[in-house]
């Protein structure tokens, strides 16, 4: 992987605090691949070959229950890991990676982890860092599915996918990536139906702007309100 500058990278977490040399050596050893919208990079409980870094795009993160029902995690964006099951010490991936937009990411064979982690310290502090604040993100939903209303939590979806990757628009803040009713609805917990009653209702109350897989938050404050974080 020599065309990709490493300055690129730098402000990236797992190399914010490298050398460009660093860098470097771990660039020609990565191998770039763009997915997609809907394209899988990995699949839960498949031998865990692989860990990525997302260049660009954004990825959907689905765990499945016991039940055969899909239920979407968390979304990741530009510049983080994915796939480091070696971190979790585990040698299949925990859940599934949907690309949710078309993405741009860089991969390494997994014997490669222990190499990176003990040879290069800020490659190691950068990534548990990461995935500590997964772990504390997925905490925060568990809290949300066992004490919220309905609407809260859509709310809160909503609000988190803003914060992550809100665009300024005419019309407010537009999530990049595309996102459906259906999509909310494994986020949530609840029904497709539900999502899309309340949708209707915060548009014709002017909180949110819907169409196809696209979604446009019209009015943040009403939509913080509604999720109960004003306190």
């Amino acid at each position: 992987m020599s065309k990709l500058d490493e300055s690129l990278l730098t402000g990236l977490p797992p190399f914010s605090l490298l050398k460009r040399g660093q860098i470097r050596e771990i660039l020609v050893q990565a191998l770039p691949k763009r997915y997609d919208e809907g394209n899988e990079i990995f699949h839960e409980g498949h031998d865990a070959e692989r860990f990525h870094l997302l260049l660009d795009g954004y990825i959907r993160v689905v765990k499945t229950t016991e039940g055969g029902d899909q239920i979407i995690a968390l979304h990741i964006s530009p510049g983080q890991l994915l796939g480091i099951a070696p971190a979790l010490n585990r040698d299949t991936y925990p859940a599934t990676a949907v690309a949710a937009s078309e993405s741009l990411a860089l991969s390494w064979p997994v014997r490669l982890w222990p190499e990176f982690t003990a040879k290069y310290e800020g490659f190691a502090t950068e990534s548990y860092s990461t995935l500590g604040q997964r772990l504390g993100e997925m905490q925060t939903r568990i809290t949300e599915l066992a004490t919220q209303a309905v609407g809260q939590r859509v709310a809160a979806a909503l609000l988190r996918m803003v914060t992550q990757s809100g665009r300024k628009v005419e019309e407010g803040i537009e999530i990049a990536f595309p996102v459906t009713r259906r999509n909310i609805s494994e986020m949530t917990g609840t029904t497709l139906h539900t999502v899309s009653r309340l949708l209707s209702a915060w548009e014709k109350n002017g909180i949110v702007q819907s169409a196809r897989k696209h979604i446009v938050v019209t009015d943040p404050h009403r939509l913080v309100v509604v999720s109960g974080a004003q306190g």
